[in-house]
């Protein structure tokens, strides 16, 4: 027979039952700390009417420190001052330079012969030499004019002092009965109308010389108005000439070498190649705060440039405004007309700012709301939103320091009081 394990088998005292019980009870207070410690969390993630993954959304953080304000846009080299020259008078044209030529100022570019403006000039020039003429034999006929009216006054002078002496030889002779009275009278009458003629021809010496001056002077003015207008021919013929208004570059031929053009039609272009600025275009939203002399930094064929805002259209072109800026100590070397640059125009700089990112959460809730996160759970929250730059947006209400936000996605969260952030 085997022998069993009776004798090795050692009989235990039965435990009581809440020494059993003991590890559950723990357990289940230890169950119940934690619900009760993560129920509001549980709460608030049962409320949320969605929840998103954070990998589609953006945050960003509520700061305070310096705001700056600006515009970036991209612009092309333009040349301040681009004069266009047109075509004085119809003619046929010449055409001095290529493209791309180097001019000096004043240098001839081209020339337009005219045929008809030269004729009437030629004409003009020979009726100035008639009204020439006429005017000194004006006053040539004023001197002789001035001659005898002098002679006749001298001759009535004479005649008077005849007539004197021979009153007076009458009259000593009437006294001493050599004389008749008749004689005497006569003598009187001589005297009378000597005196009269003398009289005349003073009055007559008197007003002569205005009278010739008026004269002349008429002759005088039809020679200088005949000289204004060979002068105004003469320039019009120079003007045939055409000269280089600036230092610069031909920039593009408007017309054919030797065709015919009809006036002021634009024969080139000069470009000032030491006077060049930038033109940019500005969405109109963002136009209305530039003004003129705002700073603003340049950039570009990795260079940085510093610049003013130096005009701003007054129009909306294709919902657009074009605006210039003027490079600051004098044009760089090496740019070329039509190079592309990034001008960046700084529109405010302010200090102790709230501020965030600006992203498409401004642009889906106009700035009046704003998805704040906490605890895994964004909570949609009335803010007030002022000005915004590129990179950030100020806040005026509705958020603090250190909180977080979402800058981006939140088209997904269909204006929902809250959503669940999931990882």
């Amino acid at each position: 027979m085997f022998r069993d394990t009776s004798a090795q088998d050692v009989p235990l005292a039965a435990a009581g039952n809440w020494r059993r019980r003991a590890p559950w009870i723990a357990a289940g207070l230890l169950v119940l700390g934690l619900i009760g410690l993560t129920a509001p969390g549980i709460a608030r993630l049962m409320s949320a009417q969605s929840s998103v993954s954070a990998s589609r959304l953006g945050f960003g953080t509520v700061t305070r420190g310096d705001f700056t304000r600006d515009i970036a846009a991209e612009a092309q080299v333009v040349a301040a001052d681009s004069p266009t020259l047109y075509a004085p008078s119809a003619g046929t044209v010449t055409l001095k330079v290529h493209a791309g030529d180097r001019v000096q100022q004043s240098q001839v570019v081209a020339s337009i012969d005219s045929p008809e403006l030269n004729s009437k000039l030629a004409q003009e020039q020979a009726a100035l030499g008639g009204f020439e003429v006429d005017y000194q034999r004006a006053e040539l006929d004023a001197r002789k004019q001035q001659m005898t009216v002098q002679e006749n006054f001298d001759r009535a002078q004479v005649d008077q002092r005849t007539a004197d002496r021979e009153v007076q030889r009458s009259d000593k002779a009437f006294r001493e009965g050599a004389y008749s009275e008749l004689s005497l009278l006569r003598a009187k009458d001589a005297l009378e109308k000597a005196n009269f003629d003398l009289e005349h021809a003073r009055k007559e010496l008197q007003l002569e010389p205005e009278q010739m001056r008026f004269d002349v002077q008429s002759k005088k003015l039809a020679r200088d108005r005949e000289s204004l207008l060979v002068a105004e021919l003469q320039r019009q013929v120079d003007a045939l000439q055409l000269r280089s208004p600036v230092t610069g570059q031909i920039g593009q031929l408007l017309t054919a070498e030797r065709a015919s053009v009809a006036v002021d039609a634009p024969l080139l272009t000069v470009i000032d190649l030491s006077n060049l600025e930038l033109e940019m275009k500005v969405p109109e939203s963002e136009a209305r705060d530039l003004a003129v002399a705002m700073p603003a930094q340049i950039s570009g064929a990795g260079s940085n440039w510093g610049g003013a805002l130096s005009a701003v259209s007054p129009e909306v072109v294709a919902g657009e405004v074009a605006a210039r800026v003027r490079f600051a100590g004098g044009t760089p070397e090496g740019l070329r007309q039509n190079q592309r640059m990034q001008v960046r125009v700084v529109l405010d700089q302010r200090k102790d700012v709230l501020m965030v990112p600006r992203g498409s959460w401004l642009d889906s809730d106009g700035g009046h709301f704003a998805y704040v996160v906490k605890d895994g759970l964004a909570q949609r929250r009335p803010i007030r939103a002022g000005v915004s730059s590129l990179e950030t947006v100020e806040i005026l209400e509705g958020l603090e320091p250190g909180e977080r936000i979402v800058t981006s996605g939140t088209d997904s969260f269909n204006n929902a009081p809250s959503v669940v952030i999931s990882r």
